[in-house]
């Protein structure tokens, strides 16, 4: 039997919670703000444009929650740093964040540019450092902390994704070595892998191969055992896991969303 005053405990301790979570304003980034407020925490919903976070921080004040929009580019130290600090002064000091934010330039190494190269790595990789750096302070000082990174079963490989590919699977990296300098400071690190997700950039996907978006995810589905996509509120839940204090043995992982075991 589950203890009523512990599991009052716990919702009081992530009532207090303060989360920011990346790349927000729309598809999983969204579904993650939503479920973490609906948890209790109070969200810093962070994307390049603060306006474009609108729907999501309504949707969470509507349902009794506490949010706040936040505008910057996370692969800037400056804008990142100016965004933590007013999330800080306006909710309070953030000690989960969730570094979801992303971008595509998918294309076949011969025809890759440069500038789409650096420009998947900046955003992935070198958001994820720079939004952790400025957020692990305040889980030092607190003596607790949850960092969640958004990396893919594109990890693993896959055909025009050189850069994404490379970038996610450099998140697992980050992951495991942030596990083990934050741990002894109350901090968990993990890194939720999805895999066929129905959102914007997937739809972007079926467009640049020439696909219908329906045809793309029938075609998806009929490849994963549970015999469906995903959708992004799968992948919050595990987020919901991972950020709750029930996970404060679970660090360094690398959880793969997928309907299925993968390579």
């Amino acid at each position: 039997m589950t203890d009523p005053t512990s599991d009052r405990r716990r919702d009081a301790l992530m009532g207090e919670r303060v989360a920011v979570v990346s790349g927000a304003a729309r598809g999983i980034g969204a579904a993650i703000a939503k479920r973490l407020a609906a948890d209790g925490l109070r969200v810093g919903v962070l994307d390049l444009d603060a306006a474009a976070c609108a729907d999501t921080v309504g949707a969470i004040t509507e349902a009794g929650g506490r949010a706040v929009a936040l505008g910057a580019d996370v692969s800037n130290e400056e804008s990142v740093a100016a965004a933590v600090q007013q999330l800080d002064d306006e909710l309070g000091a953030p000690t989960v964040v969730v570094n979801n934010a992303g971008i595509l330039r998918d294309n076949l190494l011969f025809k890759m540019s440069v500038a789409d190269w650096d420009a998947v790595l900046n955003v992935h990789l070198r958001g994820a450092f720079l939004l952790t750096r400025a957020v692990q302070k305040y889980m030092v000082e607190q003596k607790w902390g949850r960092v969640v990174n958004m990396s893919s079963t594109s990890a693993l490989g896959n055909r025009g994704q050189a850069n994404y590919s490379a970038a996610k699977a450099g998140l697992q990296g980050f992951t495991k070595t942030l596990a083990f300098e934050l741990g002894k400071f109350g901090v968990t690190a993990n890194a939720i892998a999805p895999g066929f997700i129905v959102t914007d950039m997937t739809a972007a996907t079926a467009e640049r191969v020439g696909v219908s978006f329906e045809d793309f995810q029938k075609a998806a589905a009929s490849q994963i055992p549970v015999q469906r996509v995903g959708t992004p509120e799968d992948i919050a839940h595990t987020a919901s896991f991972l950020v709750s204090e029930g996970a404060g043995f679970v660090s360094g992982q690398v959880i793969y969303v997928a309907g299925g075991p993968t390579d």
